[in-house]
């Protein structure tokens, strides 16, 4: 081993560019692919590996023994030219991961990159075209089986369809412009899994997704994703491109079990699963229901919106409780820990402070007409 090589490769991996880890973005990368030319964080050295060595060679910058011809590649190319060479065409409706990132989404961004090279060659991007179709496993809305069910995007007419017969009509027809997608293999307990939530009939339906597939997978949340960018980019041609970007698909801010309490001060807590999906807090009986047991718009603080800590007085306190304050009413929520409640604070604190988008305005003027239209189940007070 030539102590001489690791000091020069140290050195080079604090140059700007190599002391972040070139696929994902996480400061001071351990480890390199020597052929590639590139330093990358253990997590994405793991990955490298899974393509194998005629893609990547990885070696750890201080244990492994370097050779003067793979340190002098690693010198002649780096991260910047790396990426300026594997991320040329990057289309922006692509979600790059960064270092926190679900696993199937870094993975695929590392094989496109690199095994793919689907970056270099844009006619290889399939998900750009505004139209896929194929078999995804579903949940039943009854029932917690997967079932196959065939699913076409159509970006022209706005529309993600899915069918449980081939021959026949589709089961359901999604706008594209209304749904949002987000990877949940928690949640679902598969890798390769999604969430679409959408408004029907003024309240929030929930499909659970997988594929066994983890390109599939991923090129189906891009479709969707390419697909609201370029309708969206139709729709405001002089918006600024990242600001567009912003609009495509969320995941979800959080997520967790909490107590809460009916409309009365006199009613005791009841444990909901909760998730906040962009300015949609909703709560479930179980985290894979089909449908909320309820849904809180969240506006802007400056609409009478807030959160704090504690309840009102005539309540009963659970112990880490808080309370989230809405024009018509104000929730009394409890958390299991201190650390839990104030991070569930925190994040809805940040939705109330971000100004609302037109999409916005318009998610909550459907579900106040729900709550209009049906005033003896009101979707804002449900338990």
């Amino acid at each position: 081993m030539c102590d001489s090589n690791i000091k020069y490769l140290l050195e080079l991996s604090k140059r700007p560019g190599n002391d972040s880890c070139a696929d994902c973005g996480s400061k001071n990368p351990e480890y390199a692919s020597y052929n590639i030319g590139i330093f990358v964080c253990a997590r994405c050295a793991d990955i490298h590996r899974c393509m194998g060595c005629h893609i990547s060679k990885v070696k750890h910058l201080t244990v492994d023994r370097w050779e003067d011809s793979q340190v002098q590649r690693m010198k002649d190319v780096g991260n910047v030219a790396a990426k300026l060479k594997y991320e040329e065409r990057v289309p922006p409706c692509y979600r790059v991961p960064d270092e926190n990132a679900n696993q199937v989404l870094l993975e695929q961004w590392i094989f496109a990159k690199y095994h793919r090279e689907e970056f270099i060659h844009p006619e290889r991007q399939s998900y750009t075209s505004g139209y896929m179709e194929g078999f995804l496993m579903k949940r039943g809305k009854e029932d917690s089986k997967y079932l196959p069910r065939k699913f076409v995007l159509r970006e022209a007419d706005d529309t993600l369809k899915y069918y449980i017969k081939e021959t026949k009509e589709p089961k359901a027809i999604l706008r594209i412009s209304e749904l949002n997608v987000a990877f949940a293999p928690k949640k679902i307990r598969h890798a390769n899994s999604l969430q679409i939530t959408f408004l029907k009939d003024g309240s929030t339906r929930n499909i659970y997704l997988y594929h066994d597939d983890p390109e599939t997978i991923v090129n189906w949340y891009m479709a969707i994703r390419s697909a609201k960018f370029n309708r969206l980019h139709v729709a405001y041609p002089s918006a600024n491109e990242s600001e567009l970007v912003k609009r495509l698909t969320q995941d979800f801010a959080r997520e967790g079990w909490l107590w809460k309490t009916g409309p009365r001060n006199s009613d005791g807590y009841k444990k909901r699963w909760f998730t906040l999906d962009n300015r949609k807090l909703m709560y479930h009986d179980e985290p894979l229901d089909a449908y909320p047991k309820g849904e809180i718009f969240l506006g802007h603080m400056m609409d009478g919106y807030g959160v704090r800590v504690g309840v009102s007085p005539k309540s009963k306190d659970q112990g880490y409780s808080f309370t989230l304050r809405t024009p018509d009413r104000s929730f009394h929520l409890s958390a299991e820990v201190e650390e839990e409640r104030d991070e569930w604070i925190q994040v809805l604190d940040q939705v109330l402070e971000k100004p609302l988008t037109p999409q916005d305005n318009a998610i909550a003027a459907r579900l106040v007409r729900k709550r209009n239209a049906n005033s003896s189940i009101n979707i804002f007070s449900a338990r």
